[in-house]
């Protein structure tokens, strides 16, 4: 039936707050009208939520996670991006089965909801989360990796990449797509990023590259050295320099022909990020996972001036140890602020266009979700505004992101289905919870 959702505020983002707001939502699950709640029209078999001191918003979209990685928060910590790389590779490959990557997915979906989270941006080796996303009713696009970093192995990579992306296409439906991802500049190859972003580009689907994420990444680049090539090295493959930057290897290779999802994007000068504005491209901007991996901070001022689409997102919980978008957001705005010694940078109203509309822009998502329109899908995040943390109130959105948090969060919904409302844990968290405890306590002794 249509519901009516009422708050004390309303930011439909791509208009002004509003005072005292309700959304319609109709039987199809998208908005039929935003408005005052004295302004709203009328309907009598309408179910009406009232939510009260909370900022009721368009659900937050999160452009960059990997689910099946739950089990590893807290598991790596004060590493070298290198030895992290290694440690979690070697966990999983020694202490890990395939239904644990399931746990985690769903271990990951009951986090993203109770912070308000309606759309994730998976990057997985499994692809287990598009049977997840769809299971639970979740908003995304799940990007299956595939690795090689050996020129020889091309061919069985992508035969494999393709076996398994006929496999996931069964699970898309109108909210879940699926899409491919070449790892990162240590795990792929010239000729395997070649191949796989012709792939994408023939066959329509969307693609994600970890890039620019490290000093060390730069370094096998552009010099073939660094941290990353004595292991490559020692498994019998060259490192030669490979481009001027990350960035320019790409577009070599005709990588950002397919508008890639470009992950991190720390290790950019001027020319990258050219580069990306011209070519289309998006970025996936994780300042947490950059910050706690010692990468640095991205450029997001200079890349924003470009005309680059930018989305927020959180990475692991094995690089973060949180999906809280909203706190994610205030990080971003801490870091820029420090770096740049401004304090005007990422004000709060940017702060939320980043976490909604700019995150559904980034994904190309925007004509459905990201803002409260009439037509759009009704993806909504409503967070309480009632705790001692964030009175007083002297502007909602400020309040929201500079002292509210994700457990702040009261109701989550994607096209009118509510997924998440306040209460206690259920009695399905509770086992689901006791499935990823036991899964990480037989990680953890994997972990030297």
């Amino acid at each position: 039936m249509p519901t009516v959702y009422s708050a004390e505020w309303v930011l439909p983002v791509s208009a002004p707050p509003i005072r005292d707001g309700a959304v319609l939502v109709d039987e199809t699950g998208r908005i039929a009208a935003v408005a005052p709640s004295d302004a709203l029209p009328r309907m009598e078999d309408a179910e009406v939520v009232s939510l009260g001191a909370a900022v009721l918003m368009p659900g937050l979209v999160n452009v960059h996670a990997h689910p099946e990685l739950a089990m590893f928060r807290g598991a790596l910590e004060e590493l070298a991006f290198t030895d992290w790389i290694v440690r979690l590779v070697g966990a999983k490959r020694s202490a890990l089965v395939e239904a644990d990557y399931g746990v985690a997915a769903r271990w990951t979906a009951v986090e993203a909801v109770r912070a308000g989270i309606t759309t994730l941006a998976a990057t997985e080796a499994s692809g287990v989360a598009a049977s997840v996303f769809r299971e639970v009713g979740l908003r995304g696009i799940v990007y299956r990796e595939v690795f090689g970093p050996d020129p020889a192995q091309v061919k069985g990579a992508m035969d494999d990449l393709e076996r398994a992306l006929a496999v996931l296409r069964a699970e898309e439906t109108e909210l879940v797509r699926v899409g491919i991802s070449p790892h990162a500049p240590y795990t792929v190859s010239d000729e395997l990023f070649r191949a796989a972003a012709e792939f994408a580009v023939r066959e329509e689907v969307p693609i994600a590259i970890h890039i620019a994420e490290s000093a060390a990444e730069r370094a096998l680049v552009v010099e073939g050295a660094g941290e990353f090539a004595p292991g490559l090295r020692a498994r019998g493959i060259a490192t030669p320099p490979r481009g001027r930057s990350s960035i320019e290897m790409l577009t070599r290779l005709g990588v950002l022909e397919a508008r890639p999802l470009l992950i991190h994007c720390v290790e950019l000068d001027e020319a990258d990020i050219r580069l990306i504005a011209d070519s289309g491209s998006a970025v996936a901007h994780c300042p947490i996972a950059n910050a706690k991996l010692g990468h640095g901070v991205a450029p997001y001022p200079a890349l924003v001036a470009a005309g680059v689409r930018v989305g927020l997102g959180t990475d692991s919980v094995g690089s973060n140890n949180r999906i809280d978008l909203l706190e994610e957001a205030r990080v971003a705005s801490l870091l820029q602020r420090a770096v740049h010694r401004r304090p005007d940078l990422l004000p709060a109203k940017e702060l939320l266009r980043l976490c909604t509309l700019e995150g559904a822009r980034a994904l190309g998502l925007e004509a459905r979700i990201g803002s409260l329109e009439p037509g759009k899908d009704a993806d909504l995040c409503a967070v309480s505004l009632a705790a001692p943390h964030t009175a007083p109130i002297h502007d909602p959105v400020t309040a929201l992101f500079h002292a509210a948090r994700g457990s702040d969060v009261v109701l989550t919904a994607v096209r009118g289905r509510i997924l998440y409302r306040a209460g206690g844990e259920s009695e399905a968290e509770r086992a689901l919870r006791t499935e990823i405890d036991s899964i990480a306590d037989r990680m953890r002794s994997a972990l030297p």
